[in-house]
């Protein structure tokens, strides 16, 4: 349950901003109010949905202020966790992280009509950036940046379109080349440099800052 609701979230199927009633989210998911109410607890946790008394559960609205913040905290997490991923990654990690990124490589950035970044590359997208880091060898920290991904993801998906004038597979062949040059600091700048791009190419685009309910 907690699965596909994350999933239509991010989808758009509910927008930003929007009430998550229990009536008619009980009869799209064929689930319990008891069920339901647990996976929206748990995106409550992941931060892509809000929770107030007397209003109950709402999708995360977007906004520049927390778009900001949210580059900068996943900035520092992950420069944290890629030096550490740096210095103690084995070989089967550089394996599994060069895969990540040739799938990337071939997977179609756009699609649709209108043109909108494709879901599949959107996949291997973030099984990229999780790839990076998942040499650190912490469980803990790996739980904290994919839901700073999550956040991140749901803002890419109301953006449309990404700036193409930036060199997207470019910027993810430095992080990638960075890495299994062992080069942490390279590596962080990368990362830092990749993710301020997103920002700037975010905050020129019209999204929903919020949503009727």
């Amino acid at each position: 349950m907690h699965d596909r609701l994350r999933a239509d979230i991010l989808a758009g199927v509910h927008p930003p901003g929007s009430r998550l009633k229990f009536a008619p989210l009980a009869e799209r998911y064929a689930a319990s109010v008891g069920v339901l109410r647990e996976a929206l607890t748990r995106l409550c946790e992941q931060r892509l949905v809000t929770s107030e008394p007397r209003i109950g559960f709402t999708v995360a609205a977007l906004s520049d202020e927390d778009l900001r913040d949210l580059t900068a905290t996943r900035i520092e997490i992950e420069s944290v966790a890629v030096r550490l991923a740096v210095a103690r990654g084995s070989v089967d990690w550089e394996s599994a992280l060069v895969a990540a990124h040739h799938r990337l490589e071939r997977t179609p950035m756009r699609s649709g009509e209108p043109v909108r970044v494709s879901d599949e590359w959107e996949t291997a997208h973030a099984a990229f950036h999780r790839a990076v880091l998942a040499g650190c060898g912490s469980p803990r920290l790996m739980e904290i940046t994919d839901e700073l991904r999550d956040s991140a993801e749901l803002y890419r998906r109301w953006a449309g379109v990404q700036d193409q004038e930036r060199d997207v597979p470019g910027e993810h062949r430095r992080i990638l080349e960075a890495v299994l040059a062992r080069d942490a600091k390279a590596a962080s700048r990368a990362l830092a440099e990749h993710y301020e791009g997103t920002l700037q190419t975010l905050l020129a685009q019209d999204r929903p800052d919020s949503a009727a309910s």
